[in-house]
């Protein structure tokens, strides 16, 4: 019998498709303890950006500060291929510089930034909050409720550590509220760049005490579905962050000695 070309095609890439799939079925019965190498490098250099990220942010690898490799590389319990992974992440995020030829440095804060990055943050947070007025469920709120509890436990404790993670927990939920997929992703994008600058804030004269008292009457506008008050309240929470960074900036400069 006469066999045409198409037939012959369809009839091998069937076997194909069939074969492909025994591979995939194979694999997704595969033990659960065994991972590929790919994705175990994979997950490493994510904890170890993951780990110097909160190192940079709380000043334990300070600004100006040379990265040593054989040190961080056992500090942080993975080889240096996933750790020069990882610094290539932070660089994308403005943290860390990548220098040739030279070992990698920890960024300064750019000062001169600061006002502009702050001023957007302000600008996408407001509107994250008007959203969010209107959209959040009564889930949202009763969670929002809940961290706002705890964050101040941890302001009467003294925990800064605590209360700034909770906090960072609290801006991020308002913007997940909104539901609005670009506004999420262009304040994922910006706040890896002020998270060094919003922790650094708090040591400002009453900043911490303050943004206490804020978040509340944030929280307040949102559960009375104010969306006016709300993205005025957050817009310029966020602003004075942003101002309390500048001022705890200039004072650290008029502490240094003269050159």
């Amino acid at each position: 019998m006469r066999r045409y070309f198409g037939q012959a095609d369809g009839a091998e890439t069937a076997k194909i498709n069939v074969r492909n799939e025994a591979r995939v079925q194979a694999r997704s019965e595969a033990p659960k303890g065994r991972k590929s190498p790919k994705l175990k490098r994979m997950g490493l250099h994510e904890r170890a950006a993951a780990r110097m990220r909160t190192m940079i942010i709380r000043g334990e690898l300070p600004p100006g500060s040379q990265t040593q490799e054989t040190k961080l590389s056992k500090e942080l319990g993975v080889s240096r291929t996933p750790l020069r992974e990882a610094m290539k992440v932070l660089a994308a995020e403005g943290l860390i510089e990548l220098r040739p030829n030279r070992s990698p440095r920890i960024a300064d804060i750019a000062v001169d930034g600061i006002s502009e990055l702050f001023e957007a943050l302000a600008g996408i947070e407001r509107l994250a909050a008007e959203l969010a007025a209107e959209r959040a469920t009564e889930r949202d709120l009763a969670r929002l409720r809940t961290l706002q509890t705890r964050m101040e436990g941890h302001h009467r404790s003294g925990k800064l550590d605590d209360y700034f993670a909770i906090n960072g927990e609290i801006h991020n939920a308002i913007v997940r509220m909104a539901r609005n997929t670009p506004l999420r992703e262009a304040h994922e994008t910006l706040i890896f760049r002020a998270e060094r600058a919003r922790y650094l804030a708090l040591g400002a004269d009453r900043r911490w005490s303050n943004s206490v008292d804020e978040h509340a009457d944030i929280l307040a506008a949102l559960e009375a579905r104010d969306g006016e008050a709300a993205g005025r309240l957050l817009g310029a929470h966020v602003a004075r962050t942003g101002t309390a960074l500048l001022e705890v900036l200039a004072a650290s400069q008029a502490k240094r000695p003269a050159a």
